[in-house]
């Protein structure tokens, strides 16, 4: 098939955008055939060119990255910057994935109901960390049960028997990032001025 100059152009430009996009991100063509299911040789001949790209390939390309498929084929930019995250609920709670790629830490904003107050804790693989934006937390962590308040943070162990609700008294907003394979989160602090002595 024969296309015209400029869609021969875009189509050219594909592989160095879908390259460029996972190198940003920091995400490895492993990871990339794991989240996707396309194999890691035909990311890597798609990335340098030698794989023409098509919609079964590029569909879940972009939903492993979590972008709009014209951000990897290169349609012109509409003018709207907003990222538009869509919520979903989970368990009776409101969760808003705020990563958008695939990797081993992913970030939510939750809001869980009033109504989720009765601990039922479980065990699973990874590492937590809780920041309570607004209302009360209630964080039961093996023998520990806490209450948390906005501004307040939590880290752990997710193999450790836990559980976070509401203390009841109404709902609750928390920011988590979530490592599957124990991974932390690393904070990086303004080193402080030393005294001349």
């Amino acid at each position: 098939m024969e296309h015209s100059p400029a869609i021969a152009q875009a189509l050219t430009e594909v592989g160095p955008r879908l390259k460029r996009l996972r190198t940003e991100r920091g995400v490895t063509l492993s990871a990339l055939a794991q989240a996707t299911g396309i194999s890691k040789s035909t990311l890597s001949r798609l990335e340098s060119g030698q794989r023409r790209p098509s919609l079964e390939l590029l569909l879940p390309i972009a939903q492993a990255h979590q972008v709009p498929l014209d951000e990897l084929v290169g349609a012109p930019e509409v003018g709207d910057p907003r990222v538009r995250l869509t919520p979903r609920r989970a368990h009776g709670n409101t969760v808003l994935p705020l990563t958008r790629q695939p990797g081993p830490l992913q970030a939510f904003k939750m809001v869980l109901p009033a109504s989720r107050d009765t601990p039922n804790l479980c065990t699973h693989e990874g590492y937590e960390w809780l920041y309570v934006l607004a209302g009360r937390l209630r964080l039961v962590l093996a023998d520990h049960d806490l209450t948390m308040g906005a501004g307040e943070a939590a880290e752990f162990d997710t193999r450790l028997p836990h559980w976070f609700g509401t203390t009841g008294e109404g709902p609750v907003e928390v920011l988590s990032i979530f490592g599957r394979q124990g991974e932390r989160m690393h904070v990086r602090a303004k080193p402080t001025a030393r005294a001349s002595g």
